[in-house]
């Protein structure tokens, strides 16, 4: 499912690139080719991303100029006043619904998980431009910027580019690849504006969403469209963002069914190095879709939304090659593209409520000099909600989800078999029971799975939560969690590097490839978790919530060293060192998670968090893996942010972010502080403005290191960017 651009795309680059004034691709000054080694072909070009010809200011002082504009013409109207987070109250914050803990809605402050939600005006005001960025608000979660179509998003440790402890769902819908178990997340591009927030749990969430909510779950919500009527225009420029565009608009037909379609562009400039060396990682992206609700009767209503988007993408990569130098570095593109499409019905009785989702996602991923991997799910859910008695409720459901894989294979990387066929069959049971006048409320559940890899899976769970008094709560956890194997630890080949003909310790007259191989023996990697959280709202404009926890790892992946075998017909090529994937690591994991929010003046302000995080990871006796024992060196220690949200008069709104990353030693990256502040301004109701600035205490650092595939990673550079969001009617 493809998404089709109605002109050639090297016509369309050349169009555009007429319209700015530039120079097409191939055109003058055009020298990728000048770094690759004598013989080597220059890959398929990336769309320029030389920033010295973007003109960011230029661009930047237009758009002011668009909006001033705007301002002065659109017709007068009264200003409305339009909610915003200094205006919301903490015990309105505490009464928040939230649906991920239970699969239900409940109020945050009786969740027994450690949640936290990201609202649709904390995006709006910290001036966000991905998802990504706005998951920097979270406690405890680790947010890394690897270059500039890539990140590494982690919970409570095991951060990495191919994370596989953290499940994301948009609307219920899961967004992980089983190719990896991870996220493609600059595939995630969600319109930001239509997101009515993000509930975040620190901790397992696998007895309700099974498998990979090891360590964390990502839930983002999107408006209904009944929320999002008329129109909307928004443009957005900046020194490192180029540029990106969005349009909407929802109606109404008859009474009861809204519906909303929107399209988005973006353009993405080309990052450097530590050296200052463009690592052609710039990228551009466009996808559209649609949502409609409706209510077919007063018990009844559905939802059906889809997407479509095509992506491409650059990065500078570093393969391993059988001739000196052995290594070879050059700018690398591919592309991403596909569409999903959803269906989610529910039905209300007089005590109780059912609903069926339905979902199919296609994904289509092409890599020039790794990988190509085309991918089908289908999913469906049906889930029962029922009330027995005034102090009991009980959730039931069953899912079934198909994946069909496909892959063409390189040089670098290969995996059989190259076509997967692969079923999964679920089902969940939670009951909670209120006792004392629900002074506590015990939750027991657990989910039943059977996948194709390992079997059989259960993931149970008890969870209570006491209530010390109107304004005190107490929360207690123990849960156990598994994380499946990907297609690539069961069937993978990556040639990692290449070592020279003599070289110690091998010293082989051919040369060495050293070369991860996935096991039809991987089993999952087990979690048991400990969870002990208090909520407290002290006085009316000063309340914290406190999460400790203490993880128990059994299973986890290594890679260990088997039988070196040559390769290469009729003359051997090379000498092959395998590492294979097996489950020789384990140990715990244990820390603390603190959020504050202190409302200091009516109209400003203060939130803050801190986190701790220690992880004690080893590898089994029998273990011959050679890395090193503690990952704990990939995930900070300590992290910590202040936030001030400050409302202005005459309409503005300043936001202002101090960060605090502790270094990643064993990826020798050093702590670094970060400053970020965005300004907001609303001279209509339906007109605002606003200008952002990242990184002002520093003009650049490194944030993460990508592992297994070698890609150059980004120095996180000092940036601005403007942004203008007009609705009409």
């Amino acid at each position: 499912m493809k998404l089709k651009i109605g002109l050639n795309q090297r016509k369309y680059a050349e169009t555009r690139y007429w319209l700015l004034g530039k120079a097409g691709p191939g055109g003058p000054g055009d020298s990728r080719a000048a770094n690759l080694p004598e013989g080597d072909v220059c890959p398929p070009p990336v769309l320029p991303r030389d920033n010295a010809t973007v003109r960011p200011v230029r661009r930047l002082f237009l758009m002011v100029l668009l909006g001033v504009f705007l301002a002065v013409t659109v017709s007068a109207q009264t200003y409305q006043n339009i909610p915003d987070v200094t205006a919301i109250s903490l015990e309105d914050l505490m009464n928040m619904q939230v649906t991920s803990v239970s699969k239900r809605a409940q109020k945050l402050a009786d969740a027994a998980a450690a949640i936290f939600v990201i609202t649709q005006d904390d995006i709006r005001r910290s001036g966000a431009s991905s998802i990504p960025e706005a998951l920097r608000l979270v406690p405890g979660l680790e947010v890394a910027r690897i270059d500039e179509n890539k990140w590494a998003i982690g919970s409570r440790g095991f951060n990495g580019r191919f994370d596989n402890k953290l499940l994301v769902l948009i609307d219920g819908r899961s967004v992980y690849t089983p190719l990896f178990s991870g996220v493609y997340w600059n595939v995630q591009d969600v319109l930001l504006e239509d997101v009515d927030r993000i509930e975040v749990i620190r901790g397992p969430g696998a007895t309700l969403w099974g498998a990979n909510a090891v360590d964390g779950v990502i839930n983002i919500i999107t408006k209904p469209a009944q929320l999002t009527q008329g129109g909307m225009v928004t443009a957005e420029v900046g020194s490192e963002e180029r540029t990106t565009e969005s349009v909407q608009y929802g109606g109404k037909i008859g009474d009861n069914n809204y519906y909303r379609g929107y399209a988005k562009y973006s353009d993405w400039a080309a990052s450097k190095d530590a050296a200052g060396t463009s690592i052609s990682d710039g990228w551009h992206t466009m996808r559209g879709g649609f949502r409609m609700d409706t209510a077919p009767s007063r018990v009844d209503s559905l939802t059906v939304q889809g997407d479509l988007y095509h992506t491409n993408y650059g990065e500078t990569l570093t393969v391993p090659i059988l001739t000196g130098p052995y290594s070879n570095t050059f700018p690398n593109v591919g592309n991403y593209s596909g569409g999903d499409i959803l269906g989610h019905w529910t039905h209300a009785f007089a005590r109780s409520s059912t609903s069926l989702q339905m979902y199919y996602d296609n994904t289509n991923t092409t890599d020039n000099s790794l990988f190509t991997d085309h991918e089908s799910v289908y999913d469906i859910d049906f889930q029962h909600d029922l009330h027995i008695g005034e102090s009991q409720e009980l959730i039931w459901g069953l899912g079934y989800r198909s994946i069909q894989d496909s892959n063409g294979s390189s040089s670098t990387v290969s995996l059989l078999p190259s076509h997967s066929s692969l079923n999964q069959f679920s089902s969940f049971v939670q009951d909670e029971v209120s006792l004392f006048d629900s002074r506590l409320r015990v939750t027991i559940g657990s989910k039943f799975e059977h996948n194709d890899f390992t079997g059989f899976e259960v993931e149970p769970n008890i969870r209570f939560v006491g209530v010390v008094s109107k304004n005190q709560s107490v929360w207690a956890a123990i849960s156990r969690a598994v994380r499946t194997p990907a297609l690539t630890e069961e069937g993978l080949r990556l040639d990692e590097a290449a070592v020279p003909p003599g070289t110690p310790p091998f010293n082989s007259p051919l040369p060495v490839v050293e070369a991860i191989f996935g096991s039809n023996q991987f089993q999952s990697e087990d979690l048991l978790a400990y969870e002990i959280g208090y909520r407290v709202q002290a006085t009316s404009t000063f309340s914290a919530d406190i999460a400790t926890f203490y993880n128990s790892y059994t299973n986890l992946r290594s890679a260990e060293p088997g039988t070196p075998f040559v390769e290469g017909s009729p003359i051997p090529t090379d000498v092959v060192v395998p590492f294979t994937a097996s489950n020789k690591m384990g140990g715990g994991t244990y820390g603390a998670e603190l959020f504050a929010d202190w409302r200091v003046l009516p109209k400003w302000r203060l939130t803050g968090s801190y986190s701790y995080l220690q992880m004690d990871i080893a590898k089994n006796a029998n273990s011959l893996d050679p890395t090193a024992d503690n990952p704990d060196g990939e995930s900070p220690r300590h992290q910590w942010y202040i936030r001030s949200s400050l409302d202005l008069p005459k309409h503005f709104e300043e936001d202002t972010t101090l960060r605090y990353v502790d270094r990643l030693s064993s990826l020798n990256i050093p702590s670094y502080y970060s400053l970020d502040a965005n300004l907001g301004w609303r001279p209509l109701a339906k007109l605002e403005l606003s200008l952002g600035a990242e990184n002002l205490l520093n003009d650049k650092h490194v944030e993460f290191i990508p592992e297994f595939i070698n890609t150059i990673p980004m120095m996180v550079m000092r940036t601005v960017r403007g942004t203008i969001t007009w609705r009409f009617r």
